[in-house]
């Protein structure tokens, strides 16, 4: 049996996985159905029959609100897959070898050269480290102190080599929000391609695929209240691609395996959801970050890991984090847990590492104050009262021997 949570439980780790949202399961009720009940929707959207027919119309309306969202030009600019980890894999271990190859073809031999920034995401970084195993230059810019890759640190690091540039909308621990379009518009003045990924501002600040100019961009479901296994890929019209899975051809050829026809009804029911809610479920979220900000910062031995001005846009408004002295996360995590209040550490990919974030480590965080991390993220069903009573939970925590 799984392990239960009781209903009291205050859950504070939205930049994790939000929960699944109402409309997200509406959307997904139609397929989970058996048997003969289940032929309208939930057949092979690639087959030719009928039922097949039904699945490749909800795969297509799905795809085409996500587009509609997102700012796309066309749906066909979507493509489905199992979430950011695989987008962000696709673009670089695709479209980089892929650009790069027009770029070899068109103008002879050169090291093709791609930039990261130092806070990515595993599934930016991992992949970039295999692009040097094959041949590439890549260059990590270090952030500002505050988490900010400006754009004096890109102009620094491109040259005529740079086939791809891939920079986050918004850091998953500081919740640093990049200045996308200008960074996109020096990775174009240079011949580059720009991808970003986008995993954490869905829904959480103004988001526009074209306004931004990007090449690709990564998204994934169950940030937003969707399913968890599927996400997707924004790829520009006439972007190279090399097919990064195969099999099948599914997708046009550019990500093979049958589609998750329920997740893609899924997810595009909560994006939609989140994208209508979020100029007024931003600013709620952004009172309740300052609130907790000047709340926390009067407890001693906590301070905010980076400066974040009241009512700022230039971070994230539902990520609050700060710097506990003398106590590990893990102990404060745990600690927090057992009063009934979810939080973690930074990124969740990683949470069981028992070394320093690499996105502290790159601010200048080091020593015992890396370990004393602790990142509370909140969404659509964190309440005011919530944030109350984690405040008296979070100074039960630290005095957890008093007496």
């Amino acid at each position: 049996m799984p392990a239960t949570v009781s209903p009291d439980y205050v859950y504070l780790d939205y930049a994790a996985t939000a929960p699944l949202c109402e409309e997200a399961l509406e959307a997904m009720k139609p397929y989970l159905t058996c048997g003969r009940d289940n032929l309208a929707l939930n057949m092979n959207a690639n087959s030719l029959h009928s039922p097949g027919r039904a699945a490749f119309e909800a795969l297509e309306a799905a795809r085409k609100s996500i587009a509609r969202d997102i700012g796309a030009s066309r749906p066909s600019e979507v493509i489905f897959t199992s979430g950011s980890t695989e987008s962000d894999d696709t673009v670089l271990l695709g479209v980089a070898p892929a650009a790069a190859e027009a770029r070899r073809v068109a103008s002879g031999s050169f090291t093709p050269h791609v930039i990261v920034s130092d806070i990515e995401h595993e599934a930016v970084l991992m992949p970039a480290k295999r692009l040097e195993q094959q041949g590439f230059r890549v260059t990590r810019l270090r952030p500002d102190s505050r988490g900010f890759i400006t754009a004096g640190a890109l102009e620094g690091a491109i040259d005529a080599d740079t086939v791809l540039v891939s920079i986050q909308a918004a850091n998953s621990e500081l919740g640093s929000v990049e200045p996308v379009r200008e960074l996109t518009a020096i990775a174009h003045a240079h011949g580059a391609l720009f991808h970003v990924d986008a995993t954490q501002a869905l829904g959480k600040m103004p988001l526009d695929v074209r306004e931004w100019d990007v090449d690709a961009a990564s998204f994934s479901a169950h940030k937003v209240g969707g399913p968890k296994g599927i996400g997707a890929l924004y790829v520009k019209a006439r972007t190279p691609l090399l097919a990064f899975q195969l099999g099948g051809g599914q997708e046009a050829g550019r990500r093979s395996g049958t589609q998750n026809v329920m997740g893609a009804a899924g997810f595009a029911a909560a994006c939609r959801a989140v994208c209508a809610m979020e100029p007024v479920e931003s600013a709620r979220l952004r009172e309740l970050r300052d609130e907790l900000y000047e709340k926390l910062s009067q407890v001693p031995g906590v301070r905010p890991t980076v400066d974040v001005p009241r009512g700022s846009v230039d971070f994230l408004p539902n990520i609050v984090h700060v710097i506990v002295s003398d106590l590990e996360s893990e102990t404060l995590i745990l600690r927090l847990d057992m009063k009934g209040f979810g939080v973690s550490g930074g990124s969740a990919c990683s949470s069981h590492s028992l070394e320093p974030s690499h996105v502290l480590r790159s601010i200048g965080v080091e020593g015992d104050d890396a370990y004393g991390a602790l990142r509370i993220s909140m969404g659509r069903y964190t309440t005011a009262e919530d944030i109350d009573r984690f405040l008296i939970a979070f100074d039960e925590a630290l005095n957890w021997n008093r007496g």
